[in-house]
């Protein structure tokens, strides 16, 4: 995969949560309850508690015979294994290639009126939220929020959202939408590709504009000038143009989709590959940022907001369900500062729906956690212990020009 062009849309992927119900024969939730007296019409509960009698029968209190653990283990294999190539493509070896992105930026783009449609769980959609609060573009550029689906899709909510601190699932506020899948057939010819977010779409035309991450946050930062409130503020200039693009070089393959390229792995070489080139990048990235408040030098860039949207989904969810489980975050002596500092930057923190971001993780991702039981949320991922002071602002002489611009 070419990581210059950086294709990093991101997919809310189904879940075969309902089938798996269907064919668990209407399972009720009074099934699960040995209570005769509550159920003696339940013709559920008796097939139940009668094939729980005959495994009494057979295995008393031991395990089922080996021949029917094997059984059953190689059958949810062959049925994880079909699951995960329409989760996560992947090559021969098992390694997990991320789609290219469908629609890249048309340059006029400027001159039509904009809409920008994201997913809160998503990191490629989170950077474009942060480039648009950073620049000021709230009101020049809305926003729809998806929140995920039962069936894994991308979903509006029907009642229209009320003020928040944080962003929150919204309405269509534009189209009037279901899905956002049918946001993408409402262009000319029709679309019946992946519906991902992040994607910028033209009012007027009613025409999808870009759904490429990277192309958009620079859309954002340069493009746009002229309604931004915060014009002055360049988080591609172009003395860092070229040191930008070599920290995306390392960082798009090893971190942001390296953490994926873990998670969806479906052989162990593959996943030993991805997991080696993460930490080892990941080590690297906290030597360098020892003598340096941000990527390059004492300026905030891109670079830096395409790495902080995954470092802050690591500890989250990435060290446990991507199996990403060498290092935490948090033991980084370099990385987790720099994270905090970023997050403490105005108008970043509301970008962050940490519940929302599990739930589109644990909650969605069914061959990764069959479960769907959304585990506590760590304490060092909370509000109040990210708002501890990140003292990195010492590192540079013009350390607070970021926030006084904002």
């Amino acid at each position: 995969m070419n990581c210059i062009s950086l294709p990093s849309s991101h997919l809310l992927l189904h879940s075969p949560a309902k089938t798996t119900l269907k064919l668990a024969c209407h399972v009720s939730p009074r099934m699960f309850f040995n209570d005769s007296a509550t159920n003696n019409n339940s013709g559920s509960t008796n097939g139940f508690s009668l094939i729980k009698n005959v495994s009494k029968l057979l295995w008393g209190a031991s395990l089922p015979p080996g021949i029917l653990i094997s059984t059953v283990r190689t059958a949810w294999t062959s049925t994880w294994q079909i699951m995960m190539s329409q989760l996560a493509p992947s090559d021969p070896s098992g390694a997990y290639t991320r789609p290219f992105s469908k629609f890249r930026l048309n340059p006029t783009a400027a001159t039509t009126k904009l809409h920008l449609y994201v997913g809160l769980p998503c990191p490629w959609a989170h950077r474009t939220l942060i480039v648009r609060a950073l620049k000021g573009l709230e009101e020049a550029v809305p926003v729809s929020v998806a929140g995920h689906g039962l069936d894994g899709s991308w979903e509006f909510n029907d009642v229209p959202d009320k003020d928040n601190d944080i962003l929150v699932p919204t309405m269509d506020r534009v189209n009037r939408c279901r899905n956002l899948k049918e946001v993408y057939r409402l262009r000319k010819g029709g679309y019946d590709g992946r519906a991902t977010v992040p994607m910028l779409w033209d009012v007027d035309k009613k025409e999808v504009v870009c759904n490429e991450s990277y192309d958009i946050i620079e859309f954002f930062n340069s493009g746009l000038n002229e309604l931004a409130q915060h014009p002055g503020l360049d988080l591609s200039p172009v003395e860092l143009k070229e040191e930008i693009e070599e920290w995306n070089r390392v960082i798009y393959p090893n971190v942001n989709n390296g953490v994926y390229r873990c998670g969806f792995a479906q052989s162990q070489e593959a996943y030993d590959v991805a997991v080696s080139g993460l930490f080892s990048t990941l080590d690297r990235i906290d030597d360098h940022l020892g003598s340096s408040r941000y990527l390059c030098g004492d300026r905030l860039t891109l670079a830096d907001i395409c790495l902080f949207t995954t470092l802050i989904r690591f500890d989250l969810v990435y060290n446990v369900l991507f199996k990403c489980t060498k290092k935490k975050l948090l033991e980084y002596t370099n990385l987790h500062p720099y994270m905090r500092d970023i997050y403490q930057i105005p108008k970043v923190a509301a970008t962050c729906n940490f519940l929302e971001i599990m739930d589109g993780y644990y909650r969605m991702l069914f061959p990764l956690n069959p479960g769907s039981i959304r585990p506590v949320m760590p304490s060092v991922c909370e509000h109040e212990f990210l708002s501890k002071p990140s003292k990195r602002e010492s590192m540079s002489s013009v350390g607070k020009r970021v926030q006084h611009v904002l």
